[in-house]
């Protein structure tokens, strides 16, 4: 299995050559950014398993400070906070309601993960 490492080794924008090279390279960044949203969402459930009251859940001041995080990031490493910012808001909102799910199905009287065996 290749992990993520291998998928952050690869060719400088400047490096690429063709169409091709740029296409592969974008393919790669995008199998990294993938290995590694999968893996915030392991903190995700993780979350929704140990937080004790559903409304907390959802914590708009976690919220802003991520995004404020977020930001600071674009600024330093040269992104536009322009394209991040719906990005990541799209994001924390997909994992809230994941969250959501994960606290329901540990707090329900059956989880459907018991349902399901």
């Amino acid at each position: 299995m290749q992990t993520l490492w291998a998928d952050l080794e690869g060719s400088s924008a400047a490096e690429c050559q063709s169409m091709q090279d740029v296409r592969r390279e974008i393919d790669r960044v995008d199998r990294a950014l993938v290995r590694l949203l999968a893996q915030r969402l392991t903190y995700i459930e993780r979350a929704g398993k140990i937080k004790k009251d559903r409304g907390t859940v959802r914590d708009d001041a976690r919220i802003r400070d991520v995004q404020e995080k977020v930001k600071a990031s674009c600024v330093k490493d040269g992104f536009p906070y322009t394209i991040a910012e719906p990005v990541w808001t799209a994001l924390m909102e997909g994992c809230i309601a994941h969250e959501f799910v994960v606290y329901d199905d540990v707090n329900a009287s059956t989880p459907k993960a018991a349902l399901a065996v």
